[in-house]
């Protein structure tokens, strides 16, 4: 019988088919960079050699983020995924203020843009590449789980439409020139390197953004919230009371602590079992995560307690336990 694929594997699947594809659209835009004088063209393989860069580091990444905790760290090494795509983030915004200042200086002294033809299909090639990229990527996000890769998907469709935007650029110059507006033709190029600069900047700045607060041990998503409270709720008949609930995320792993009340008189036993039980129900609830329960004793400070009656929850079938 076959393994099934485990988070781990979907991730590294993801990571190659980035590393490679990235390797053909550098070899794709340096050759056409050769023959096309383009400005947008050496924006759009900046932007890949970063991709690159990014991929390497994702790789490595990916497989020190699949390591167990240890003494050194123990709670794992997911938050490095929380780096790659922070780092993913700033070296876009990076990228992207420095063909943005280029741009101002080709706007000034415009140059003419060598085989226009050639350009538009290399974007055009290279946009359905980086969208085949962004759909299988975003696949293995979805099985593995991994905000790393999420990013990385997004990244991909991002490049997508800049170079699709790219070649509608192209099409624009060449029909300008057909048109007999040469000069105007030659302003296109630099206005798209421009366009291009300021579409990266801000969903790489939010990119970056939330993977920095994410360091900060930001808490599970809402719907991870819902599904604890739930599921708290379901287990109502195990113990007095719960609170202190805190959350955190690491990569794609999510730490959940709880604190419960449990009857003043029911044995270790017993409660160990009931919270055993709620454990299991939650860690399977919530994808990728590690709950602990912290089991605190009833203060007998309740009504029943003082009206010197049994508390109810001593009262429960012994099928509950």
């Amino acid at each position: 019988m076959m393994n099934m694929p485990t988070p781990e594997m979907y991730m590294k699947r993801a990571t190659l088919a980035s590393l490679y594809i990235n390797i053909v659209l550098v070899l794709i835009k340096m050759s056409a960079l050769v023959f096309v004088n383009s400005l947008a063209i050496a924006i759009d393989l900046g932007i890949s050699f970063a991709g690159l860069m990014v991929s390497f580091i994702l790789y490595y990444s990916i497989r020190l983020a699949s390591r167990p905790a240890d003494m050194a760290h123990n709670y794992g090494y997911g938050k490095v995924e929380h780096v790659c795509e922070a780092l993913e983030g700033i070296v876009l915004i990076g990228i992207a203020v420095a063909m943005s200042l280029q741009s101002f200086v080709k706007l000034l002294h415009p140059d003419e843009v060598k085989l226009p033809l050639v350009g538009m299909l290399v974007s055009m090639s290279c946009s359905g590449l980086n969208f085949a990229g962004a759909y299988y990527i975003f696949k293995m996000s979805v099985k593995s789980g991994s905000p790393a890769i999420k990013a990385e998907a997004l990244h991909w469709r991002m490049e997508g439409f800049i170079s699709a935007s790219i070649s509608a650029a192209f099409i624009v110059s060449m029909e300008l020139t057909y048109l007999s507006f040469s000069d105007l033709a030659h302003y296109v190029d630099p206005l798209a390197a421009l366009v291009v600069s300021v579409l990266i900047v801000f969903p790489s700045f939010k990119l970056a953004k939330e993977a920095f607060f994410k360091l900060l041990d930001s808490s599970v998503e809402e719907e991870s919230q819902m599904e604890i409270l739930r599921h708290l709720g379901r287990h109502i008949h195990s113990y007095c009371e719960f609170g202190n609930i805190r959350t955190r995320v690491a990569g794609r792993k999510k730490f959940v602590e709880i604190s419960v009340i449990m009857p003043h008189d029911m044995s270790l036993r017993q409660s160990h079992r009931m919270l055993l039980r709620l454990k299991n129900d939650l860690e399977r609830a919530v994808e990728n995560s590690d709950v602990t329960i912290h089991m605190v004793p009833c203060g007998k400070d309740c009504d029943f307690s003082a009206r010197g009656e049994m508390c109810p929850y001593m009262r429960l079938p012994d099928s509950l336990f």
